[in-house]
């Protein structure tokens, strides 16, 4: 295993205000927290945190700005070129927030710079030329009547987003409901809610009316769950943990209030004889590893067929251990930090569930050893081999750098094992027979499979669950019936108008 030494740290910074009404304000209590550097676990920055009365005033600023403001009557040529002034931005300022987002997350600046910071961009693209789509449509009912529909924004959004991918989640959540024409609250984890801030002072820049967007670090209980039960909340959009997300619904159930859900997942990523070894080695790993495995779609059930299981087992542990592990700043990590105390917490308690419950732990296993990174949250990339299906690790989502490995022989059997968990958002197959890889993919209760490739994340494809994953779709154009509702208008057009009171 690869241990690279940490760098310089980051100088403390300073994030005193929230984003309310487009202006920069204090929090109504004064009240401050820190978010630590997960390469060091020592605070680098200090942010402003949100309660109730803070998340009432930002919904109440949204709903003037949707009520009273321009934003959602102003021509959708002119949303649109505002969202793509954003995308222009966030590229321009792309080097400083991968290397925020870095400092703020822990994942690699290889990845933040190097693949997410010019995608996000193009989200705000997309549903810029989206916006100007957004249409109705003429019903024909009969010729005594004109009835069409209109497509209307929903009115205003509370988004909370994870702590994995702050920016590009945002994104996720912002372009389409701002194309749509609604106004949001953006509700950043407390454990990344430097980026987000940072994007409030983007999109101020890129002339979005005041109150638009407003943007409120805090808790979960207090600013999370305000959110969430506001009666002017119109949508509550949430990225997270199921358990979180359960509760979320029900806090949003009493206000009726229209819910969309990306939650947990434990994938499997299925490999088949017939595909090459090594290059299935590389697109299992890069399904588990990158991000350092805080992804809701990681490949973290390995099923590898019977014939090729050991040479594959071999040839993943070897490769696994030649992982550079360490400061995520620097280029050469190629895995970075879990992004915050507890979560490493988490995975070093899954672990040791899983050698109790009696399987072969093949590499990793614990954080490295290097005492340049030792305070920091790292754990080194995990392989396991000989689980049973019903063990915790093989059912419960870890979120991090843990892979199971099982064996399979049969399809029939293959299928039952890679279904058989609550969650239902991702898989991958890996075979060059064309005809089984389609008949496995619709086999399997995911909302996202890929064949031969793993990750693949595009702003114009649906994304979202099955089962205990969630409900409702980002992305692509089916992500706008989130943020709309549609109104039916009847005109009647007959030279006689029917009296049914006439004798």
């Amino acid at each position: 295993m690869t241990i690279l030494g940490k760098k310089d740290d980051c100088e403390l910074k300073v994030y005193d205000r929230l984003f309310i009404g487009g202006e920069w304000v204090e929090p109504s209590t004064g009240n401050r927290f820190e978010s630590p550097n997960p390469a060091t676990g020592e605070p680098w920055a200090v942010v402003a945190e949100s309660r109730e009365e803070d998340i009432d005033r930002a919904v109440r600023a949204a709903r003037k700005a949707f009520d009273n403001g321009p934003w959602q009557t102003m021509a959708a040529s002119e949303r649109g070129r505002i969202l793509r002034r954003l995308g222009d931005l966030i590229l321009k300022h792309s080097d400083r927030l991968a290397k925020l987002e870095t400092t703020d997350n822990g994942k690699a600046i290889r990845e933040t710079g190097g693949v997410e910071l010019p995608a996000i961009a193009q989200w705000y693209y997309y549903f810029a030329g989206l916006a100007e789509t957004i249409e109705g449509k003429t019903i024909p009912v009969n010729n005594d009547l004109h009835v069409h529909t209109m497509r209307e924004p929903v009115g205003v959004c509370g988004c909370i987003l994870p702590w994995n991918s702050p920016l590009l989640m945002a994104a996720f959540k912002l372009a389409p409901a701002l194309a749509a024409g609604n106004t949001v609250v953006l509700k950043p984890s407390e454990h990344t809610p430097v980026t987000a801030l940072e994007l409030g002072h983007i999109i101020k820049e890129a002339g979005f009316p005041p109150g638009v967007v407003n943007i409120v670090p805090g808790f979960g209980t207090g600013a999370g769950k305000a959110l969430a039960q506001h009666p002017l909340i119109d949508k509550i959009t949430f990225t997270g943990g199921t358990e979180t997300g359960k509760q979320i619904a029900h806090y949003a159930a009493d206000g009726v209030k229209r819910v969309s859900l990306e939650l947990g997942g434990k994938s499997p990523n299925i490999i088949f004889d017939d595909y090459d070894v090594e290059e299935a080695v590389t697109g299992a790993m890069a399904g588990i590893f990158v991000a350092a495995g805080q992804t809701c779609v990681a490949g973290s059930r390995l099923f590898v067929h019977d014939r090729i299981y050991d040479e594959f087992l071999d040839l993943l542990v070897k490769r696994t251990q030649q992982i550079r592990v360490g400061n995520p700043l620097d280029l050469e990590t190629q895995m970075g930090a879990q992004t915050c105390n507890s979560q490493l917490e988490k995975i070093k308690e899954m672990v040791q569930s899983g050698i109790d419950q009696g399987a072969c732990l093949m590499t990793g296993g614990k954080p490295p050893e290097n005492a340049e990174i030792a305070s920091g949250y790292f754990f080194l990339p995990t392989v396991f081999s000989g689980l049973k299906t019903e063990m915790r690790i093989a059912q419960e989502e870890i979120f991090g750098p843990v892979v199971s490995v099982f064996r399979f022989s049969g399809e029939d059997e293959l299928i039952e094992k890679a279904n058989d968990v609550k969650y239902g958002l991702a898989a991958g197959v890996w075979t060059r027979d064309i005809k089984r890889a389609l008949r496995i993919s619709r086999r399997l209760k995911a909302g996202s499979v890929w064949i031969n490739c793993y990750r693949k994340i595009n702003w114009a494809v649906p994304f979202g669950g099955f089962k205990m994953s969630g409900y409702g779709r980002e992305n692509g154009r089916e992500v706008l019936d989130l943020y709309t509702q549609t109104k039916s208008v009847w005109v009647d057009i007959s030279e006689d108008y029917s009296d049914p009171y006439r004798s």
